[in-house]
């Protein structure tokens, strides 16, 4: 392994914030890599050892573009996890596949035929509920409503969407992240709202939100690791990387999101994640 390709979009040409670190730290191993657009045609993917999709942070609006580009560039050199669990992974529905093996945020689909009925019955069983596309990122889209002629559903974004419950510890406890490399529960972030008195539930520093490094749990840890095992055990494959948010629902945690596709290390948060990616990719064979 000596030559790395890190897959970032064209508003973040050098990668994801501390994304230095990340070339440093596999410099150190003997690793020459650098950040390069998925998008950007001059770029010769066959001569890359290994594809590593980091910030691709524009694929919730440019989908089907992006999973052909991954399909082609896994015909002529490895990328890590792999196109067919980045076209599961990208609709936020396989939240319901997921919660058969793990705790879960509780999850629905809806489109726009069912859109009344399915709302009706979300709020009649959860009160206050959240919408979100299907596909998205960053926290772009999200709706809460508390009736169906709430007035805020007029921000909804074209169909398909996920409705769940409005996880009231989001406002006191926040929300946490898990970085699991090779299967293994690696380190934790946690990230909270400005202020508990917020009525806003995204906890991005977009938002206002903070994120700190804190010891490794090992409630977590154990979800974090359960979530990743049940996802390699769908695609029968051994996921490389993943990022797992989850959220303390009814008194335990569950998962928010498993992000299989792109997930922020954190760098600028936790420095220490660099060298353990970079130890990930120098593993590879």
């Amino acid at each position: 392994m000596t030559n790395v390709l890190l897959a970032t979009f064209n508003l973040m040409p050098e990668g994801e914030p501390g994304g230095d670190l990340l070339l440093d730290a596999l410099s150190a191993r003997g690793i020459e890599a650098r950040w390069v657009c998925w998008d950007d045609p001059s770029v010769d993917w066959a001569a890359a050892d290994l594809v590593a999709v980091r910030s691709t942070w524009d694929y919730q609006r440019r989908t089907e573009e992006f999973l052909d580009w991954a399909r082609r560039t896994e015909r002529v050199t490895p990328v890590l996890n792999g196109a067919e669990v980045f076209a599961w992974n990208c609709d936020k529905s396989y939240l319901v596949d997921l919660a058969a093996d793990v705790a879960t945020v509780p999850t629905r689909t809806l489109d726009d035929a069912t859109l009344v009925g399915g709302l009706q019955q979300a709020l009649a069983e959860w009160g206050e509920v959240v919408i979100k596309p299907a596909t998205g990122a960053g926290g772009v889209g999200v709706v809460v409503a508390a009736s169906v002629q709430d007035e805020r559903l007029e921000g909804l974004t074209a169909a398909p969407w996920v409705v769940q419950p409005v996880v009231e510890s989001v406002r006191s406890t926040g929300e946490t992240s898990v970085f699991v490399l090779d299967g293994r529960a690696v380190s934790q972030v946690d990230k909270s709202l400005a202020s508990a008195a917020d009525q806003e539930i995204r906890v991005h520093e977009l938002y206002g939100g903070r994120s700190q490094v804190v010891d490794l749990g090992a409630e977590e840890a154990a979800l974090a690791e359960a979530a990743v095992a049940a996802a390699s055990s769908r695609w029968d494959c051994d996921l490389t990387y993943a990022r797992v948010d989850m959220m303390l629902w009814e008194g335990s945690w569950a998962v928010s999101e498993l992000e299989l596709i792109e997930p922020g290390l954190y760098l600028d948060v936790d420095p220490a994640n660099a060298d353990r990616f970079a130890d990930l990719v120098l593993s590879r064979p």
